[in-house]
């Protein structure tokens, strides 16, 4: 047994199911999980592919050959159809399927103590019976009867919708999925899983998955409006082929040809699957998105709202100074390891420092957990800060166990943030002792000291030493009564010192902040800390200079104005927010607090850290498993390639549908009758958005993701130049084709097939010049696209030799000299457009900065 765990025990805390008890009752009860929203069925998937408008044009289509009597094009637009619908089905899937995974990664945890020993689990392996502790900010994780409870108070308002949290006391019961707001508590399992208070109400509303993002409704729409142009056109040409004399059924299979052209029906599906791909990768850099949202908007953050300490900071919190009357220390150590030593001082250690660290580590609720199989390292369980003044107590040669067993809490007031400070009364020998610690300009200031003691004034000044060196720092005052003092309003304490506690920069913060600038993304730092900290770590991290502005949390109309944020309560960061948002910027505001959910919420991006409260992860958008801001930076680069690469597959895909269009509404002018049949141009499409499509999501980052603006938040979905790229494309393919048709029509060669093939390849052209710009090193990167063109461009010309696609498709076959013809002038659109994008290509960057 560890000394962490002896003190539990002999501070009241039971000793909780052995662990093969617990293993037993998850065997026999099951997981405690309670019923998730599913997402729909295969038959309802299906229904939804069917009745896009897109596919409803294709449906309406191949029942017009059917009329007809073109059963060729019949059979291949159902079997298009289908193809598109399992492929479109198969992407849903993959997509729920990698939410729902990134979800898993984000699972609930509880503290549980079994076998006298505390741990932390999944929330799904509790079972009744468990003991399991509770702190503000957690969410509670199955339904407890309370053994203890301090100041508690927990928000219902997922049970009862009673936005008003409701005290709860020892004998009362905490419902599963509520939130703890204030204080903490012990309670023992009493209902788990779907009997639990949520679990019953959960198992009532279980429904759907989140719908489609704004980016895929706006792409949703785009289709819509793509579709009902083209059927526009269809209607025109046919009214105009009728009353010029044309034959009816020539003019009802152009008009078929026409809506079979501009129909992009791959692209839902390929755009999902390039969202889903993203989280993954975010995934594997520890960013786990809880969203495709998440995906999407992280292209265009502005500002990085970010919190201190754990985010810029290793959150190794370590107690390197300790002031006392008339002493000055300086501490060494690694970690929350105990060994370490007090410079200069003797050992033991003098009895102000000694009396010190004792109140420091009394008035504290964390413990630290010694090395073992699942910690290389000693690790603090519960705030950081006060296990670093656990450890301080343990370099004054103290056992933390014996300490606190000597003197047993007898009532607390938690932590406040609007006093900043933490009261706690103790049975200390026949008298009763009170200590209070937090904030110096609280617990240094009256009625909680009096400011006429001459040792008030020397704990202030070193107080401001200790900020001025980037130091956090706390008081500490406590006095003996002989009867318990009030821990909501102390007063008249002793000022024992202040204790200055690091958390060094983390090594790539720096760097970090650089990244952000050149990628036009302003971070913010956002902290409680005293201004002279916050500012001396800001000048650290190079977003702070002297002379600049610092803004205070009650002043939010500063936000767009100031890099630096101190003395910032978490409520005032939603204002910060708010202002920022109003001022046109796209927020990404991170935070791990149960106060934090308000900002998270209100942000474009809620990021919350993976060791924080789950309320915060809960609230957020993304979650940073390393709780590092250089894994955000990593989130945004990937967010900017995912939502390039849209991009680069629209400019694709659209411009090979805008040129097949166009083929059909210019050829007849030109004496090419009808250029392409139904079928023929759907095995275009579907041979060039299929794999070649999918293909594109998957391409590298372009060299300088990070070192351009973010693009701006109401960008339309084919702004910044893409009109004028597909358009430009779609004229280089309509023009080498329709040139093909008229050359092999004039030399009597099977002008149509030719058209076929060249339209085919030059479209698989475009897709290879699309590709991504390759740092030195890298141009095989991504080679599923070299693969992907490769089968498609031997499908395409298969469909010319194959006696059996011949005949499916209406295709006659070539020559050597005509194939080699349709590959010299397919090849001209790929080479005329990567030389275009060579010319205007973006300075190189070297590969190590490359993302």
């Amino acid at each position: 047994m560890t000394v962490t765990d002896t003190a539990r025990l002999d501070s009241g805390y039971p000793a909780g199911l052995s662990r093969t008890e617990a293993a037993a009752r998850l065997a026999a009860e099951g997981p405690n999980e309670v019923a998730r929203p599913h997402p729909p069925r295969l038959g309802r998937r299906i229904v939804a592919q069917l009745t896009d408008p897109l596919v409803s044009l294709l449906l309406a289509a191949a029942a017009v050959t059917t009329v007809l009597g073109d059963w060729a094009d019949t059979a291949i637009i159902v079997l298009v159809v289908c193809l598109n619908t399992a492929i479109g089905v198969a992407q849903q899937v993959r997509a729920d399927r990698a939410v729902a995974a990134l979800d898993s990664l984000t699972a609930p945890s509880a503290r549980v103590i079994r076998d006298a020993t505390e741990t932390v689990i999944p929330a799904a392996g509790l079972v009744r019976g468990d003991v399991v502790r509770t702190e503000a900010g957690d969410v509670v994780p199955a339904d407890l009867l309370l053994r203890e409870a301090h100041r508690c108070r927990a928000d219902e308002a997922a049970l009862t919708g009673e936005s008003v949290p409701v005290s709860r006391e020892a004998g009362d019961e905490l419902f599963a999925g509520t939130v703890l707001v204030t204080g903490r508590a012990v309670g023992t399992v009493v209902r788990t899983g779907a009997a639990s208070a949520l679990g019953r109400i959960a198992q009532l509303v279980a429904t759907t998955s989140s719908g489609p993002t704004p980016l895929q409704r706006r792409l949703a729409r785009l289709s819509r409006i793509i579709g009902a142009t083209a059927v526009a056109l269809c209607l025109v040409v046919f009214a105009i082929g009728l009353l010029a004399g044309r034959p009816l059924l020539l003019m009802a299979l152009t008009a078929v040809s026409l809506v079979v052209a501009a129909v992009p029906e791959s692209l839902p599906a390929v755009v999902t699957l390039a969202l889903a791909q993203g989280a993954h990768r975010m995934a594997r850099h520890q960013a786990i998105p809880r969203s495709l949202h998440a995906v999407e908007t992280l292209g265009s953050v502005t500002v990085v709202a970010s919190d201190k300490t754990g985010t810029l900071t290793e959150n190794r919190m370590t107690v390197r100074q300790a002031v006392t009357p008339g002493l000055h220390a300086h501490i060494t150590g690694d970690g929350y390891a105990p060994s370490g030593a007090i410079a200069g001082v003797p050992i033991p250690a003098p009895d102000a420092l000694t009396e010190l660290a004792r109140t420091g580590l009394l008035c504290s609720d964390a413990t630290v957990l010694p090395p073992d199989t699942d910690r290389s390292a000693w690790t603090a369980a519960g705030d950081p800060l006060e296990a670093a003044l656990v450890t301080f107590a343990a370099r004054c040669g103290l056992d933390p166990a014996a300490t606190r067993a000597a003197a047993p809490r007898l009532a607390e007031h938690p932590f406040d943030q609007a006093t900043r400070q933490m009261t706690t009364v103790h049975r200390d020998g026949d008298r009763y002792l009170t200590i209070c610690k937090g904030a110096p300009e609280t617990v240094l200031a009256a009625p909680v000291v009096d400011p006429a003691d001459p040792d008030v004034a020397a704990a202030r000044q070193a107080a401001a030493d200790l900020t001025s060196a980037g130091l956090r720092v706390l008081a500490v005052a406590a006095a003996h009564t002989d009867t318990p003092g009030n821990p909501i309003a102390p007063t008249r304490l002793r000022p024992l010192g202040v204790v200055g506690i690091e958390d060094p920069l983390r090594p790539a913060a720096a760097a970090t902040a650089a990244a952000f600038a050149r990628a036009g993304i302003r971070l913010m730092l956002i902290t409680g800390d005293h201004p002279g900290t916050a500012a001396h770590i800001a000048a650290k991290l190079g977003i702070w200079t002297l002379g600049d502005p610092i803004g205070t949390g009650d002043r939010p109309d500063l936000a767009h104005q100031v890099h630096v944020y101190a003395r910032t309560q978490p409520e005032q960061k939603l204002d910060i927010v708010t202002e920022l948002q109003q001022h046109g910027h796209v927020v990404a505001m991170t935070g791990d607090g149960v106060n934090d959910a308000p900002a998270l919420t209100r942000a474009d991006i809620g990021v919350a850290m993976g060791g924080g409260t789950e309320v915060a992860r809960q609230a957020a958008d993304l979650v940073l498993v390393d709780d590092n801001l250089t894994t955000l930076e990593h989130a945004v680069a990937e967010g900017r390639r995912v939502y390039d690469n849209i991009r680069r597959f629209l400019r694709y895909g659209l411009a090979g549908g805008a040129a097949e269009l166009a083929v059909m509404l210019i050829g007849p002018l030109l004496g090419l009758g009808v250029p392409l049949l139904p079928g023929q141009i759907l095995w275009i499409n579907l041979l060039t958005h299929g794999l070649p499509g999918v293909a594109l999501g998957a391409e590298p980052a372009e060299p300088d993701v990070l070192r351009r603006p973010p693009r701006p938040p109401d960008e339309q979905v084919l702004g910044d130049g893409l009109l004028r790229g597909i358009l430009a494309i779609g004229a280089l393919l309509t023009g080498v084709t329709l040139a093909t048709g008229v050359y092999a029509h004039t030399a009597g060669w099977p002008w149509q097939s030719m058209v076929f093939v060249v339209l085919g390849l030059a479209q698989l052209g475009i897709a290879l010049a699309s590709r991504a710009t390759r740092p030195p090193g890298t141009r095989w990167a991504n080679l599923g696209l070299l693969v992907a063109v490769a089968l498609s461009a031997t499908a395409q010309l298969a469909a010319v030799a194959v006696p059996g696609l011949r005949t499916l498709l209406g295709t006659q076959p070539l020559n050597g000299s005509q194939l080699a013809f349709c590959a010299a002038v397919a090849v001209l659109p790929g080479a005329i457009t990567a030389a275009w994008r060579t010319l205007h290509r973006p300075p190189a960057v070297p590969r190590e900065e490359s993302r």
